[in-house]
């Protein structure tokens, strides 16, 4: 199904982070993280060297997972259960899906990158900043003079779930065009992560599907999670049409219970068949997550539930990112897992440690963990 949205034109030149020096930028200081062995939790394929700065990846080889799509500033209020007017202040923190599951990867100890636009302004700097401490590739990364970075005021409710209200018309990450994309960052990866937001609106839209064509013509996978922002579209119907109008070129997908409903319009979500409908021919893997509960897996040929960890939720933001950047960073190493359902279950417990551990926190990059906090906390529970 196509999705139909007017495109607007506007006047400015992206710069790109590789061309672009400032003296007003501040001295940002990164930290490597040591990661201890696997041991007792030897079938976890958690490895690969994190990318440094702008040093480009060499070869397809090196588990690269490249990130399309969004980075933004999420304001987080410093109390729940309160409406954004009610609110007595908010806590600054970087977010976009996509970029979050590049800083997870990265994190993770894997090797990620990220493209996409922000606004040449404060928050466009601050957000590259983050990038480049958590050794993610921003070699895609670029300016745009004309528009700011997006903001989202973010309402939490006392159970830590959340509601959002954007800042964007238009934001710079609206304004990527396919002339600005970096082929040679797509090609190299082994993995392509997008979402649905970029399918909103031109020029952005165009981006996306050349990104995602290259990338499979290259042999690169396609990880889908449409993460579903209904104020964000023009309508219920326009969302579910342009989230499926992609469906099927997607390698892996990760959806929730409640964007099962909304694309079968209204069928349980708990029912396999449902779910199952969702399931196209060339798809190696669907996931569904269910919150504190956990996670459902769907392949050709297996299927089946891993339990989540049981945690105090402050704040949901960023979960379902950390567990994409969980599952990714093994099936980058090691493709193998899809066939294997043993290895998949047990990575599949990894990545709902990262999920249930991003909910401790407020804000989703700033809450995503490290590998050797994963790790811990796996064997913790087991113990």
């Amino acid at each position: 199904m196509a999705l139909h949205s007017s495109a607007a034109c506007f006047n400015g030149v992206a710069i790109s982070r590789r061309d672009f020096v400032s003296c007003r930028r501040r001295t940002v200081k990164g930290s490597a993280f040591s990661c201890p062995p696997l041991s007792s939790i030897a079938r976890l394929n958690v490895k690969g060297k994190a990318v440094r700065g702008n040093d480009a990846p060499e070869t397809k080889d090196n588990s690269l997972v490249v990130c399309f799509g969004e980075m933004l500033i999420d304001f987080v209020p410093t109390v729940s259960g309160l409406s954004l007017a009610e609110s007595p202040a908010f806590k600054k923190a970087p977010g976009g899906a996509p970029a979050n599951v590049a800083v997870g990867i990265s994190r993770l100890g894997g090797s990620s990158a990220f493209i996409g636009k922000v606004g040449e302004d404060e928050f466009g700097y601050m957000l590259a900043d983050i990038l480049k401490e958590n050794n993610v590739n921003s070699e895609g990364m670029l300016f745009d003079p004309g528009a700011r970075t997006a903001l989202a005021f973010v309402t939490l409710r006392n159970d830590g779930e959340r509601e959002f209200m954007f800042y964007r018309n238009p934001s710079a990450d609206m304004l990527l065009e396919e002339s600005e994309l970096d082929y040679d960052l797509i090609r190299k990866a082994k993995i392509l992560h997008y979402g649905s937001i970029s399918l909103i609106t031109e020029p952005c839209k165009s981006a996306h599907i050349a990104a995602a064509k290259a990338a499979k013509d290259a042999g690169v996978i396609l990880s889908y999670d449409p993460n579903l922002r209904l104020p964000l579209w023009p309508s219920a119907e326009s969302a579910r049409e342009g989230i499926l109008s992609i469906w099927e070129i997607a390698d892996i997908i990760k959806i929730s219970e409640e964007e099962i409903s909304f694309l079968t319009k209204g069928e349980d979500p708990y029912d396999d068949a449902v779910v199952r409908k969702l399931y196209h021919p060339n798809l190696k893997l669907l996931l569904v997550t269910e919150g504190p509960d956990g996670c459902r897996y769907y392949t050709k040929d297996f299927s089946g539930r891993v339990k989540g960890l049981k945690v105090d939720a402050v704040d949901t933001t960023g979960a379902g990112d950390a567990f994409v950047a969980g599952i990714l960073s093994q099936l980058a190493v090691d493709l193998s897992l899809l066939q294997e359902e043993d290895r998949l279950r047990d990575a599949l417990k990894f990545a709902n440690a990262c999920g249930a551990l991003t909910v401790t926190e407020r804000g989703a990059i700033p809450a995503l963990p490290t590998r050797e906090v994963v790790l811990n906390t796996l064997l913790k529970s087991v113990a």
